[in-house]
């Protein structure tokens, strides 16, 4: 994709414009967005998803008690002549190749920040309630008419009680109504309601994956002390025992020895100061597949003439490694440029492949053998 070119999805300017002066910053409303848009997924084939238990789903009641919330599998068939619901249902993506496709039009974001495409279907009046996300979001409409209030308002304080992270104080300052093909961008903690005017409203959530400081250091530390625990044996840095030849004799022994402290935190610095194995594992960490992802073990066919990366398959790559679904190797030359064009493009020619190592085939194929990638 050429980020500098004006692209129709964001109303005629170019992603790097988009990013420039949208991203995480401003709401975009855009209008036929994706002109003569229509669901990709009928309502049938949603309702059938809901009931099983492959895929994530919830449905939200508005009734006359408040907010009714029911994780999926749903066991009761839903009326869409019925009012005031709202069917969700996750990672569409993966499920519909059309969804996934869709998908691939957002990728001017980096492959690491794009999560999922939900999927919402509701009654007329259905809607989740006003809320703010902690993530960026592309509203498109696929059927039907959507309501769309938002604002940027400080005060994000929650209903007490309710099942559902509804706000306390909404006052929203722009009202949108949606049509098929139309779009609305907003950054993260923007507060929005989205109410559906019509049965049958159909509405696709891009959404991006932001994960929070703890998140991030709670993995990181954990993967990096399984990496310390399985190198103690080899490493002799590692195996290096604390010494106190200078300690004297102390008359509080319940101090906590100086020394011994310092000795700690040089250990945690020095682990931490590996700057290329902690790149490493973060790139292990957000090429992880989704929760609930399972691959079939697949093969190359013969006279293959392309292989694609399966649609729940993260791929990505830094300076001096490719990750693919958690896994980490470090790979230059040529070979590294054909994979980075997979990454990028989700898919590479079996021409294109042949002109990397002796080793590169072979590792396809064995991508292949884990399901992660398929061949035509």
């Amino acid at each position: 994709m050429n980020v500098k070119l004006p692209l129709a999805l964001l109303g005629g300017i170019s992603p790097e414009l988009f990013m420039r002066q949208y991203w995480q910053k401003k709401p975009l409303l855009i209008r036929a967005a994706v002109p003569d848009f229509k669901p990709l997924v009928d309502e049938k084939e949603l309702l059938a998803m809901a009931a099983s238990d492959e895929v994530e789903s919830r449905l939200v009641e508005h009734t006359a008690k408040g907010w009714k919330l029911t994780q999926g599998p749903l066991d009761k068939p839903l009326s869409i002549k019925k009012k005031d619901w709202t069917l969700l249902v996750q990672g569409m993506d993966m499920h519909a190749s059309a969804v996934h496709a869709l998908l691939q039009q957002f990728r001017f974001v980096p492959e690491a920040r794009l999560d999922d495409v939900m999927i919402s279907l509701a009654g007329e009046g259905g809607g989740v309630g006003p809320h703010f996300d902690s993530y960026d979001v592309f509203l498109l409409q696929a059927s039907g008419r959507r309501r769309w209030q938002i604002s940027a308002q400080k005060d994000l304080s929650l209903v007490e009680g309710a099942p559902l992270k509804i706000l306390q104080n909404f006052k929203p300052t722009q009202e949108h109504v949606l049509e098929p093909g139309d779009m609305l961008y907003l950054p993260p903690r923007y507060a929005h309601d989205g109410v559906a005017l019509d049965a049958g409203c159909q509405t696709y959530s891009i959404g991006f994956r932001a994960p929070k400081t703890g998140e991030l250091a709670r993995e990181i530390l954990h993967r990096l002390a399984e990496e310390i625990a399985d190198g103690m044996e080899d490493d002799p840095k590692l195996a290096k025992l604390y010494e106190d030849k200078a300690q004297e004799a102390t008359a509080q022994p319940g101090q906590m020895p100086a020394a011994l402290m310092a000795f700690a935190a040089e250990a945690v610095s020095k682990a931490l100061a590996d700057k290329t194995l902690i790149e490493q594992l973060i790139g292990e960490y957000l090429t992880d597949p989704k929760a609930g992802v399972y691959f079939e073990e697949g093969s190359l066919p013969k006279n293959f003439k392309q292989v694609t990366l399966h649609a729940a398959t993260r791929m990505s790559y830094d300076a001096k490694h490719m990750f693919i679904n958690g896994q980490s190797f470090k790979c230059a030359g040529t070979d590294a440029k054909l994979l980075r064009k997979l990454a990028d493009e989700r898919t590479i020619s079996a021409t294109e492949l042949r002109a990397g190592s002796a080793a590169l085939m072979p590792a396809i194929g064995e991508f292949a053998k884990e399901g992660w990638l398929y061949g035509q």
